[in-house]
């Protein structure tokens, strides 16, 4: 596939975003207005467009050979740009191979389950890719900054203690280790936002109509715990990365840089995977063999009929001809013994009138 960017390449720009290891990151230590190597806005969608199209072809390999499945879970706080990359970087995956669920408040159902429960169930299957769009991170991000909302969770007292939030990140760990022992290739992205570019996106959807329906007073709420949810990230990210499900805390003041390095993570990923199209054995090929020879046998019956119809078709072309030139013949033929016969019909009524006595008076 030409001038597609190189897998060493890719790697830099995603290698300085990836944390595997997180007991010492800091969030402090990624800059959210970074862009990396890249200096242009134009720059960044050419090696996008390229990107996608590999993306793509990679995807398609992974349909078909049905043995793994990718999990990416994208959190982020508001405005960070989370749809928008969803919507760029995966522009060209077939849809068919593709799963993508947004999580929001939990309902009754929900409720009535274990913190894991809604998520499980949404899991890709084999061949495809599961998008988390927000994901079972909430529970130790929301929950954790209103905990007011652990008491609609309706676990017994006794077990929402101090360490609660520890005990969810081992939890998590171990889930996440259990399906990458499954075949499931799990990426998560935190999409770094700066609280300054976070408020100019929101004056954004004030200001123009058509960004109206973005906007939420729960979103300005949430500002107000900024602070709070910082710290939820940096501890999440601490205790949940590991090199089988690795963060990519990915800058987000910039759309375009955000969409380029999570297009090259997933690349990265699946190229990891050496994803190639399944083969058949020589029973499945001699199969497949007798039925081309079937199909273009078909294809030769098909030519013979058309040629037999048309045949056919030129030799009733004369016949139809002969009809048509005798066809007026007889019509010319007709008109004269009629005008005659006319005539003579008058003339015997003429004579009859002759003879007639006129009437008395």
């Amino acid at each position: 596939m030409p001038n597609l960017p190189s897998r060493r390449r890719i790697r830099s720009f995603v290698k300085p975003f990836r944390v595997t290891a997180g007991k010492k990151f800091k969030l402090k230590h990624i800059d959210p207005d970074d862009t990396g190597p890249l200096k242009s806005k134009e720059q960044a969608a050419k090696l996008l467009a390229t990107g996608v199209q590999r993306l793509a072809e990679l995807q398609d390999r992974l349909y078909a050979q049905d043995k793994w499945s990718v999990l990416l879970v994208f959190q982020a706080m508001d405005a960070a740009g989370k749809d928008g990359t969803i919507k760029h970087v995966m522009s060209g995956v077939n849809p068919t191979g593709c799963q993508v669920f947004s999580f929001k408040a939990p309902s009754s159902e929900e409720l009535d389950h274990d913190f894991m429960w809604r998520s499980l169930k949404a899991l890709p299957e084999r061949g495809r890719i599961g998008i988390f769009n927000r994901s079972y991170y909430e529970e130790m991000l929301v929950v954790r900054v209103h905990p007011e909302l652990l008491h609609g969770q309706k676990l017994p007292p006794q077990l929402v203690t101090d360490e609660i939030w520890k005990e969810r990140f081992e939890d998590v760990c171990n889930i996440e280790r259990y399906l990458a022992r499954n075949g499931v290739v799990v990426l998560k992205f935190f999409l770094h936002v700066s609280k300054g570019e976070q408020k100019r996106r929101f004056l954004s959807r004030l200001q123009q109509q058509e960004k109206n329906w973005k906007f939420s007073m729960a979103d300005a709420k949430e500002r107000n715990f900024w602070d709070d949810y910082q710290h939820a990230y940096e501890d999440m990210i601490q205790h949940t990365a590991s090199e089988h499900a690795p963060w990519h805390v990915v800058p987000a003041d910039h759309k375009w840089f955000t969409r380029l390095v999570v297009a090259g993570a997933i690349i990265e990923a699946l190229e990891d995977l050496e994803l190639k199209y399944p083969t058949v054995d020589d029973h499945k090929r001699e199969e497949l063999r007798l039925v081309q020879t079937e199909l273009e046998g078909e294809g030769g019956r098909d030519k013979k009929k058309d040629k037999d119809k048309a045949d056919t078709k030129a030799e009733k072309k004369p016949r139809a001809r002969k009809v048509a030139k005798k066809s007026p013949v007889r019509k010319k033929a007709t008109r004269p013994a009629a005008r005659k016969a006319t005539r003579a019909t008058d003339a015997v009524a003429a004579d009859a009138a002759a003879v007639e006595p006129a009437p008395q008076t």
